[in-house]
């Protein structure tokens, strides 16, 4: 405080009371006067004074306490009237701060919420590439359990290509989109889009979408569209050919012509079969199909399927044993159901060797009804077992197309036991044979003993 607000308030006093004194005749008394009047005036402000201070540190007690969360003062009745009124004033500013705190505070977790409720996973950056505040999703998406914020780009995902990207959003404002491929046990494709924050704020955001599915879909299709050409074109490409040479002559050999002819058909047939296959697997992706389901002893429905294969593998030499309970009932399509067990067993029949044997066992097992079918094949490498139940998959493409497959048999036996809300599985080991297990819900006790 400046030293003219102090000794104003303390000389005016003893100044204008020597002057009076000195005005009534009485000069010589004016001086002690003056004295006495100027140290009562300093004794006053001094009383004064340490009032002030102490209400005013009372009052800056109470400030700094509601500022770390705790209550308002306690009223002083005794209290100045400029130390109420600076007091009102922060109150006033204290329940403003307060009121907008609590809107920052509701923003804040309402911006969590929404980012943490997102499938995409979100981070955002300052203006040196560091993040400063990611979702939940990010986490799940990189599979990562390290810190994330804090971290600049290359040490979150090591491509230079997503760093390059973050620190022109946050240094020239411009926005990239790149698609990242992240090796690992679960290999995944992401989609990431890095943008500046604008509106004068420093950063960018990126946000990410694991595109790994709808790129193996796109693959998926695209492999379907290739093999359907493929799968096509072998047979008309033979039957236009064996045509033509009949056309062009060979029609009236009768040793080559009837040859041609079966061949013609063969492919025909082959042809036929690839397309209705095709139909099928359309219609049961499409959930086209209407299956009905009820009770069906799977001891039945082997059996029927074994018929149909038998004469083949009697011709090869081979054995087709069944250990199916006849009390063992599914819930299921007896149709499918029966498809299903022929597309296994006629499978097991094709890649069997002559003289091998082929068995189908049945139980219950954890309340649902399971069928094994082993045989004593050729078996399926470890890499292609996870595949074998894609449309068009072949172990050795040529042998199966050798042996009149289309490719199709496996997946439509997975589709029609999702259809029925079962499930198959398949054990291979190389030259030792396989073993492919179904499972479909068991039909309720009294209705079994029903059916």
């Amino acid at each position: 405080m400046p030293l003219r607000y102090t000794l104003l308030p303390l000389l005016m006093p003893a100044t204008l009371v020597g002057l009076l004194v000195a005005a009534l005749g009485t000069p010589g008394a004016a001086v002690p006067v003056a004295l006495i009047t100027l140290a009562g005036s300093l004794m006053a402000l001094g009383l004064s004074r340490g009032a002030l201070q102490r209400q005013l540190d009372r009052l800056a007690r109470s400030t700094r306490g509601r500022a770390e969360g705790g209550g308002g003062p306690t009223p002083d009745p005794d209290r100045l009237e400029e130390v109420a009124s600076l007091e009102g004033a922060i109150d006033s500013l204290h329940t403003r701060l307060s009121a907008r705190n609590t809107e920052l505070t509701q923003e804040s977790r309402t911006l969590t919420a929404v980012l943490d409720s997102m499938a995409e996973g979100i981070w955002v950056t300052d203006a040196e590439g560091t993040v400063v505040r990611h979702n939940d999703a990010l986490r799940n998406i990189l599979q990562t359990g390290a810190p994330i914020v804090g971290q600049r780009p290359l040490a979150v995902i090591r491509d230079d290509q997503l760093h390059d990207a973050v620190m022109r959003g946050c240094r020239e404002g411009n926005s990239s989109h790149l698609e990242l491929s992240l090796e690992g046990l679960f290999p995944r494709t992401l989609s990431v889009r890095v943008t500046p924050l604008g509106r004068d704020l420093p950063g960018s955001a990126a946000v990410f979408h694991d595109v790994t599915e709808l790129r193996r879909l796109e693959k998926v299709r695209k492999d379907f569209v290739a093999n359907v050409s493929h799968e096509l074109r072998t047979p008309i490409t033979a039957i236009r050919g064996y045509a033509e040479t009949l056309q062009g002559g060979a029609l009236g050999d009768a040793q080559v012509a009837p040859r041609m002819v079966e061949i013609i058909h063969r492919q025909s047939e082959r042809l036929s079969e690839l397309v209705e296959d095709l139909l099928e697997l359309s219609r049961l992706e499409s959930q086209q199909v209407s299956l009905r389901l009820t009770d069906v002893p799977l001891a039945e429905a082997a059996a029927r399927a074994a018929d149909t294969v038998r004469p083949k593998a009697e011709g090869k030499g081979q054995v087709v044993s069944l250990h199916v309970p006849a009390g063992l009932v599914a819930v299921g399509d007896p149709r499918a159901v029966e498809q299903v067990l022929l597309n296994l067993l006629d499978n097991a029949v094709k890649y069997t060797p002559a003289g091998g044997r082929v068995d189908v066992d049945g139980a219950c097992e954890d309340g649902r009804c399971v069928v094994r079918v082993r045989d004593t094949g050729v078996g399926i490498e470890p890499r292609h077992l996870s595949r074998i139940f894609e449309r068009f998959y072949r172990v050795d493409k040529g042998r199966s197309r050798d042996m009149g497959g289309t490719g199709l048999g496996l997946s439509i036996v997975k589709h029609l036991l999702q259809a029925m809300d079962g499930e198959v599985k398949v054990e291979s080991q190389p030259n030792e044979g396989s073993t492919f297990t179904i499972f479909l819900p068991q039909a309720a006790p009294a209705r079994s003993a029903t059916g």
